[in-house]
């Protein structure tokens, strides 16, 4: 049985959150795109660009974790190291000069959705005074923030900690030792929930956490194998969480 926790740190997408997979050049970014460059780049290649942007964007992230301490890069240099490259220079500046709404809109999703359980979940959590804290890796994070508070979850969390707002990535341990820190529990005494055993769960053996909890998500199944990366203990959504600190708490309700 795991020790009970004294604080939840949890990811974003695929824990609390999960939507189905969108095009990685929305038609409503496209055309945002094309009216703020004036029509300098066709609709087209924009399209095109994001495509590839979105892509090599991913395979930097990759990458980047498997670094000793990644840390999330700028919208700016996002946009102009994956997408605008090759766009006329004033397209490039009027890009540049909106890289964080325009960040914003690549990571929203229409289509999120909290994922099953997990508001009966984080209830349980706060009336057994676990303080909660979201741990994630994200684009932007200020989209994030805005679904939890329109599906009404914000309050539940005492803080809140994504890349490109803190700086490191996960695996990144200092992402995780920040949250902790701001809830004023030791990390060894937190349980991490996260849907990736690359980013998440070795994330949390690096930070120390006192369990790292592997969430299912459809992310999960696409990972590659990471043999040396073993979680604590495997659950498919919120319910599985619950049931695991009623596990462990012996009265969480």
């Amino acid at each position: 049985m795991l020790r009970s926790p004294r604080a939840l740190l949890l990811d974003f997408g695929g824990v609390l959150a999960d939507a189905p997979p969108q095009p990685p050049a929305p038609p409503g970014l496209v055309r945002r795109l094309s009216q703020l460059v004036g029509g300098a780049v066709a609709d087209q290649q924009i399209a095109a660009d994001l495509t590839e942007g979105a892509r090599r964007y991913s395979a930097w992230r990759d990458g980047a974790g498997r670094t000793a301490d990644p840390v999330e890069l700028s919208h700016s240099r996002v946009w102009a190291e994956f997408v605008t490259g090759s766009w006329p220079g004033p397209a490039r500046d009027a890009v540049d000069r909106e890289a964080t709404p325009l960040s914003y809109a690549w990571t929203w999703r229409a289509d999120w959705a909290v994922r099953p359980g997990i508001p009966e979940a984080l209830r349980a959590a706060t009336a057994a005074g676990l303080p909660l804290a979201v741990v994630s890796n994200t684009l932007c994070g200020a989209a994030h923030r805005d679904f939890l508070a329109a599906v009404g979850l914000a309050g539940s969390f005492a803080a809140q900690f994504y890349s490109d707002e803190a700086g490191p990535r996960k695996p990144n341990p200092r992402l995780a030792l920040l949250a902790a820190d701001a809830v004023g529990v030791p990390i060894d005494r937190c349980w991490f929930v996260g849907d990736t055993l690359g980013r998440d769960v070795e994330g949390a053996r690096r930070a120390g956490a006192g369990a790292a909890i592997l969430m299912r998500s459809p992310r999960t199944d696409r990972e590659p194998p990471h043999p040396a990366v073993v979680p604590d203990a495997r659950i498919e959504d919120g319910h599985g969480l619950l049931a695991l600190l009623r596990q462990a708490r012996g009265s969480v309700d």
